[in-house]
């Protein structure tokens, strides 16, 4: 069952044309819907962003000509380390999902704490780039541009760390002797959130560096 047949269904009726159906095995889980109806509210919040980025440099344009106070920001080594960190992360997702699907504990396991700690790695490599912008005089407050980077960088980063609380969740859950059906859930709606969180910043990224 889709997201909409999800929302419009009827709670006094049985789900689904067969009664002997489990309707855990015939529809999203509670907890997945929400997850998707999070993703659009994410996506409208960076599309909002993206909207005033663009408009504000139109804006700019319209009233000064070929003078403009916009300011691209270069785009550090660093930047594209920490992009390629974002993306061994969702992997290691990618790895742990497989290891949950096919009962290998020792690959959801490492998996899991991989993808956790690619992720800290990219927070980290993400305030790197802030220093390093900040030690060659690209602050927030000197252009519009600028703003904008430290912005969207930092809206994405604290979705980020909001995963990771999950992440911690989970991996306390697999020290204390869980097993792989006992997470299987919760790890593939992680590796869904890392995934969507990974095409976010794509875009931004490459927003940011196109303009």
């Amino acid at each position: 069952m889709n997201l909409f047949g999800r929302l419009t269904e009827k709670s006094w009726e049985t789900p689904g044309a067969d009664p002997t159906a489990d309707p855990a095995l015939s529809r999203p889980s509670a907890a997945s819907v929400g997850l998707r109806v999070f993703f659009g509210i994410v996506t409208m919040l960076f599309g909002l962003v993206t909207m005033a980025y663009v408009m504000r440099m139109g804006t700019v344009a319209m009233e000064h000509g070929p003078v403009s106070d916009w300011r691209p920001m270069p785009d550090p080594p660093l930047l594209w380390i920490n992009s390629a960190i974002l993306i061994l992360s969702g992997l290691a997702w990618e790895a742990a999902r497989a290891g949950a699907r096919i009962g290998r504990g020792l690959l959801l396991f490492a998996g899991v704490v991989a993808a956790g700690l690619l992720a800290l790695l990219f927070l980290a490599g993400q305030l790197a780039l802030w220093a390093q912008y900040a030690a060659r005089g690209y602050y927030a407050a000197a252009n519009p541009s600028y703003s904008f980077f430290y912005l969207i960088t930092g809206l994405h980063g604290l979705h980020l760390l909001g995963g990771l609380y999950v992440w911690g969740r989970t991996v306390s859950r697999l020290l204390a002797g869980a097993d792989a059906g006992a997470v299987r859930v919760t790890v593939d709606l992680c590796a869904a959130y890392w995934h969507f969180l990974l095409v976010i910043w794509l875009v931004m990224l490459g927003l940011l560096i196109s303009t």
